[in-house]
């Protein structure tokens, strides 16, 4: 009754005037899940839609290439979009093949469109007939943003094919897992391979636009080609922005802990030590029949996505990581701590690695720092000047705001 009686306004607008006041304030409480959501790529139909009118669409995508509750396979095609092919990675268009298992080509029993694998066994390039059927190539799928997971190496392939045939590339972007941090060596590339395909540290802290970006920019497809590309970014994401994936990446990825804990228990898969292949904690447990001194031992079985898992169906005994907390994996970044107390309590010598662990680690001195007794703090020394390096050579590409620069 003051403020009406003061200002001498009508009641009717001093109502309006507080209505609208009380509006604004409250905005922050109404939506503050909208506002802080991640908006991924493909979700941005407005932005991408009018590209594909009148194109013949092939997708690089797998079960993880969802727009909320539908697939974007049936939403391009609810939307009448002409979709001839799916390109399937490693693991399968539906995700549940074993690791470097021979993936068949096929057709989508859902819909028809046939399926052409890129993954054999080994990293494959897409025919000429193949790359004939379309005009435009969609990537839409979720990586974890390590050099040694292969989609992104699929997706360079693919990006290679469509330089060469003059077809277009559109990159629905998607979160990185890992993007919060670089670690790791730089990829000599006389160890490329299926599992290290670009000059770029082990866990590169980049999303799937972000680098394709940078292999247009340096110029890392064969004959220095560069593809047409179109990225739509996420919103709402940086770098700093820790995404939780809502569907595993692949079969022995089957939550956060094993996503954070891979960029230092992959390597055991050159080594005769099970990490939990055929258990419940993929990546996140390692150990062996012969180690001893734990207390802790777990026995890998044939599971759907890990048939023949290294020490099938043998006691092993090691170690379980699955109890540290995301932010004691982060602090510590890549890990070979755990590699080197399984070297040591094994005493194989040179017996414990095989040839892929360059592959793996992209370098030749890990092995031999870790025969010499090395620590894992002076192997991680070693590769400090590679992580700068990169970040700087990195940041032109990003397309979003980044914690470390």
């Amino acid at each position: 009754m003051y403020l009406c009686c003061r200002q001498r306004l009508p009641y009717n607008t001093i109502m309006k005037k507080l209505l609208l006041l009380l509006f604004v304030l409250s905005i922050p409480f109404l939506c503050p899940a909208q506002e802080g959501r991640v908006i991924l790529g493909d979700e941005q139909t407005s932005e991408y839609f009018p590209i594909l009118k009148g194109k013949r669409i092939a997708i690089f995508s797998n079960h993880t290439g969802m727009v909320g509750e539908k697939h974007l396979l049936d939403l391009l095609l609810e939307n009448r979009f002409d979709v001839v092919a799916i390109f399937s990675p490693e693991h399968g268009f539906r995700g549940d093949a074993d690791a470097g298992e021979h993936v068949s080509s096929s057709v989508d029993k859902k819909t028809g469109v046939p399926i052409l694998s890129l993954y054999d066994g080994k990293l494959g390039k897409p025919s000429e007939a193949s790359m004939r059927k379309f005009d435009l190539l969609i990537v839409d799928i979720q990586d974890v943003g390590l050099r040694f997971y292969t989609y992104y190496a699929s997706m360079c392939r693919l990006m290679d094919a469509c330089a060469e045939y003059h077809r277009k590339v559109l990159i629905l972007d998607r979160p990185n897992p890992n993007g919060h941090y670089v670690d790791g060596p730089i990829l000599d590339m006389k160890y490329k391979s299926a599992v290290g395909w670009l000059p770029i540290p082990v866990v590169h802290g980049m999303t799937l636009g972000e680098l394709a970006r940078m292999v247009n920019g340096e110029r890392w497809l064969p004959a220095s080609r560069v593809c047409d590309l179109t990225v739509i970014p996420c919103r709402n994401y940086t770098h700093r922005t820790l995404y939780r994936l809502p569907i595993p990446p692949s079969p022995n990825l089957p939550d956060m802990k094993s996503v954070y804990l891979y960029p230092s228990t992959c390597y055991f898969e050159a080594t005769p030590v099970s990490l939990g292949r055929g258990t419940d904690l993929p990546f996140q447990v390692y150990g062996h029949p012969n180690m001893t001194g734990y207390s802790y031992s777990f026995t890998p079985r044939s599971l759907p996505g890990a048939k023949n898992p290294p020490q099938l169906n043998k006691l092993c005994h090691g170690v379980n990581l699955s109890r540290l907390s995301d932010e004691e994996i982060w602090r510590r970044g890549i890990d070979l701590s755990y590699v080197i107390d399984a070297y040591r309590n094994l005493n194989m010598g040179d017996r414990f690695f095989r040839p892929f662990f360059e592959r793996l680690i992209g370098t030749d001195y890990v092995r031999k720092m870790i025969e010499e007794g090395k620590n894992a703090n002076e192997i991680k020394a070693r590769w400090k000047d590679d992580v700068e390096k990169f970040k700087i050579q990195r940041k032109p590409y990003l397309l979003y705001e980044d914690n470390e620069e």
